[in-house]
């Protein structure tokens, strides 16, 4: 079965059934069902109606479920009648269903996880990298999330907030490439600031729009990465960032400042820049320090130390990044970085091969070993 398909589908199917009286558990597990029968029967007989066939194989399995569960014989009586045969109806639900799964009954970090894994397509893995922590970790909080919604009615819909950073999140997963879910995120998106008046909403979708501009030059013919200031500016889609700087201009006029507006403000600065020597860095350290008070987050205090180096020098480049957490991802390879700005091109090479080895891809992986072969090719 194609896995766009699937993934196009998943998300509509699940909500019929979550409308239908299944509980989020249980849904996940009978849509999975339905979509392992696809695999094995659709190449050979496919469907006129693929949504209404997962649609009716998913019921069926809920209600086989249900019946055998005495836990939840009180709820027969709503869920025996089978749904009537027929074409489902061509409607995109997946919006409403990241709504449904930020319920109120889960925290906000449980609830993003819960969205990434079962809506999303995020893996465990992809999802704990994310949020800096052990693949276990992630595995049980995602566990106790299904627990707590199981048997709960979704007829509650969750925060726009917590909505906004399953977007993100999902985004910046398939803007890395590891899984292609960029375009998805910025069209759902796109819905949402068309519902919601909200500042956050649209600097979310500056942010996107601002990012995917740039996607084309971010890798090179061999399919390796080229750095922000070696990419061709004539390659950038000139189109996506003037309407991310325009969506960006009205939500700051606003004056209800975010953390997503704060982020979108540094990718127009990059974004309008003619060359990358041209750039503001003073200001987009500016930025850093506000989005620095919004969040307090290491990974931001991070990329503020790049911006410094580039504004201040190196040397108070690496001596902000001294103050920050050396097991922070990507941590190596900005002192890798600062190093070689600072003119210590031992140090760098030694410290760009220490960081391709704790790369959490391929792409960066091959990236930070060509730079260090560079610098450590001008001893032969």
């Amino acid at each position: 079965m194609d896995e766009a398909l699937i993934r196009s589908l998943t998300p509509s199917v699940l909500t019929v059934l979550v409308r239908r009286g299944a509980d989020f558990a249980a849904a996940e597990d009978a849509v999975q069902e339905a979509l392992v029968e696809a695999v094995r029967g659709w190449p050979d007989d496919p469907p006129r109606d693929p949504k209404g066939w997962l649609v009716t194989v998913a019921w069926r399995r809920f209600l086989d479920a249900a019946r055998a569960d005495t836990a939840r014989r009180r709820r027969e009586d709503r869920v025996e009648e089978e749904p009537v045969p027929g074409p489902a109806p061509d409607v995109d639900d997946t919006l409403q269903l990241y709504f449904l799964c930020a319920h109120p009954s889960l925290t906000p970090s449980s609830a993003v996880a819960l969205t990434l894994r079962a809506v999303g397509g995020l893996t465990t893995r992809q999802i704990a990298q994310a949020y800096l922590v052990p693949e276990a970790t992630m595995a049980q909080r995602i566990s106790r999330a299904k627990r707590t919604v199981s048997g709960v009615r979704f007829d509650r819909p969750g925060d726009v907030a917590t909505v906004l950073r399953v977007l993100y999140l999902v985004f910046n997963e398939g803007y890395s490439g590891d899984v292609d879910l960029a375009a998805e995120a910025i069209r759902l998106t796109r819905q949402l600031a068309a519902s919601v008046d909200h500042p956050e909403v649209a600097g979310l979708l500056a942010l996107m729009l601002l990012h995917h501009a740039r996607r084309a030059a971010r890798t090179a013919p061999d399919g390796s990465l080229v750095p922000l200031a070696e990419q061709d500016r004539g390659r950038w889609d000139t189109a996506s960032i003037a309407e991310g700087v325009r969506i960006l201009q009205a939500a700051l006029a606003r004056d209800r400042l975010g953390e997503f507006q704060a982020q979108a403000a540094i990718a127009a600065l990059h974004a309008d820049a003619p060359t990358a020597g041209e750039t503001d860095w003073v200001q987009i350290v500016e930025w850093y320090d506000e989005l620095a008070r919004l969040t307090d987050n290491p990974v931001v205090r991070l990329n503020r130390a790049v911006a410094v180096g580039e504004a201040d020098g190196p040397r108070a480049g690496l001596a902000a990044l001294a103050a920050l957490d050396d097991a922070l991802p990507r941590h190596t390879a900005v002192a890798a970085y600062l190093h070689e700005r600072d003119g210590d091109l031992d140090t760098a090479a030694r410290l760009y091969a220490e960081a391709a080895h704790k790369a959490p891809d391929l792409a960066e992986r091959d990236h930070l070993t060509r730079q260090a072969a560079r610098l450590n090719s001008r001893h032969r």
